[in-house]
């Protein structure tokens, strides 16, 4: 538990009750309790906050346990500060906007005089885009997503290889009932901090979300994303099947591809066969609509690949002819050959094609689930960092402050405002938190020069040295995560945008 007090409005009553303000809720907390978020306490008759205060250090070994800050030993100063980066998580929040953030810390970095401001914000305006890696149909976009029944987002348009969900948003917090608000805030969370959420799309499937897991729809876990498009896999594996199978028809919900029609087959020199297919031909050798969508072969609802075959043409067809079926991520598949009748008839795959169809699942990465929190820092955030709130924004435009999440880095959206996404799998362990207004709560860290600071009428006063975190305080040192860049190297010439 933090001993670093936050603000209290009034003071004890009798039974020893302390209002606390560091969200709109403002609970009275009685002593050796917690507030309804779970994030401060009434401790010896001060607020303050639950969680340990988090620091980056690049020092600590890679891999290495969390270790508590008051370590034995420890002479009141940090150890090399340019490897040491404050974070938000932990840090308390500047809610109700009218004071500077719980820290801004002054350190030294290259020679250069260095600011980080620090605050836990709470986010209205948020939510989570979520990246599914799956061929399968989750369900028709626009369609509601639910957590435990209530409609916390919704199915958006999908991507290469991936289905696409975006949850939360002001909409769902505070627009709906109470208990969609609560569902909402809840799913944001869990998803924020890496668990585990159940999710169902009207007229689709169910599947299991978890950041860096794979997906797991219908009851069945995911093992990778295709290789491509159909039309893309005709292409990349078109050499690797020519004088070894006279077609190849590679089965996808978006475009399904044939190999004697494809460009592919024509430079190969690969002949008609007579093939002719469901759907509506694109360009030669590239099918739309070939089946509708699903979660059986490449992404469509059919389990007999044969069932998007029109009757071959007579005219060019011929008995013996020797066709492959696959899907794009090589998880089905089908050899057959024309009879006498230029049906085709289901064989053994030849060993020369199981290669082929080994190589497509081999050229398919794993299939995970990619979480990105999405927030917006609106002018409440920025006041704890200056006076003038709008020079924030400028500055973050301007590339002279860089935005991080619990020392993550962050994309910021182009245009009005500081909207950023950061990849949830990237901030520290347990970095998200809520308030049950509903909102979410996460930590933003702005870096830039002292220079810069006194520029954008920053809260000069109450700049403080690294080494001034006491000793007292419950702080936590963990080794920054090995993709992130280090967030206190020099800021001019990139912020995240």
């Amino acid at each position: 538990m933090s001993a670093s007090p936050t603000s209290a409005t009034g003071p004890a009553g009798a039974d020893g009750k302390i209002r606390c303000d560091a969200c709109p809720v403002m609970c009275y907390i009685k002593p050796g309790a917690v507030g309804a978020c779970d994030r401060y306490a009434n401790h010896d008759g001060q607020i303050v906050r639950v969680d340990p205060h988090l620091l980056l250090n690049r020092t600590v070994s890679q891999g290495g346990t969390v270790v508590p800050f008051e370590r034995a030993g420890w002479d009141g100063q940090l150890v090399n500060s340019g490897g040491t980066f404050v974070t938000a998580i932990g840090a308390g929040t500047t809610y109700p906007d009218y004071k500077p953030a719980p820290f801004i810390v002054s350190s030294e970095m290259d020679g250069v005089d260095m600011v980080t401001v620090v605050t836990e914000g709470i986010f209205s305006y948020c939510g989570v885009k979520i990246k599914i890696d799956t061929d399968r149909h989750l369900g028709p976009e626009r369609n509601i997503v639910r957590a435990k029944g209530e409609a916390v987002g919704h199915v958006t348009t999908g991507e290469y290889g991936s289905q696409m969900l975006s949850l939360g948003g002001v909409h769902h917090l505070t627009g709906g009932s109470k208990k969609e608000g609560r569902v909402t805030c809840e799913t944001l969370l869990d998803l924020c901090n890496g668990k585990a959420v159940e999710l169902t799309v009207d007229e689709g499937a169910s599947v299991r979300v978890q950041a860096g897991k794979p997906p797991v729809v219908n009851g069945t876990a995911e093992e990778r994303m295709r290789v491509g498009c159909g039309s893309a896999t005709i292409g990349m594996f078109a050499r690797q099947w020519f004088g070894k199978v006279d077609e190849v028809v590679v089965v996808d919900d978006h475009i399904t591809g044939v190999l004697s029609e494809h460009q592919a087959g024509k430079y190969l020199g690969i002949g008609e066969t007579g093939i002719r297919m469901k759907g509506r031909r694109s360009t030669p050798g590239r099918y739309f609509q070939v089946a509708e969508p699903g979660t059986g072969w490449g992404g469509t609802n059919i389990s007999d690949p044969l069932s998007i075959l029109e009757p071959f043409d007579r005219k060019v067809a011929k008995p013996g002819t020797s066709m492959l079926m696959v899907s794009t991520t090589g998880e089905q598949y089908g050899f057959y050959r024309l009879n006498e009748a230029l049906q085709p008839v289901e064989e053994e795959l030849p060993e020369a094609l199981r290669v082929s169809v080994e190589r497509i699942r081999e050229n398919c990465e794993p299939a995970l689930c990619t979480v990105l929190f999405m927030g917006g820092a609106g002018g409440s955030l920025r006041a704890g960092v200056t006076e003038n709130p709008v020079r924030l924004t400028r500055s973050v435009e301007d590339s002279l402050t860089r935005v991080t999440c619990g020392g993550a880095p962050v994309y910021i959206w182009p245009g009005g405002g500081i909207t950023f996404m950061v990849d949830v799998s990237r901030v520290p362990e347990n970095g998200f938190g809520y308030v049950p207004t509903p909102a979410l709560v996460a930590p933003i860290e702005f870096t830039m020069t002292l220079e810069d600071y006194a520029a954008l009428g920053g809260h000069l006063d109450q700049v403080r040295p690294l080494a001034s975190l006491d000793r007292g305080s419950d702080r936590r040192e963990v080794t920054p995560h090995a993709e992130n860049p280090w967030p206190m190297a020099p800021v001019r010439g990139g912020s995240g945008r």
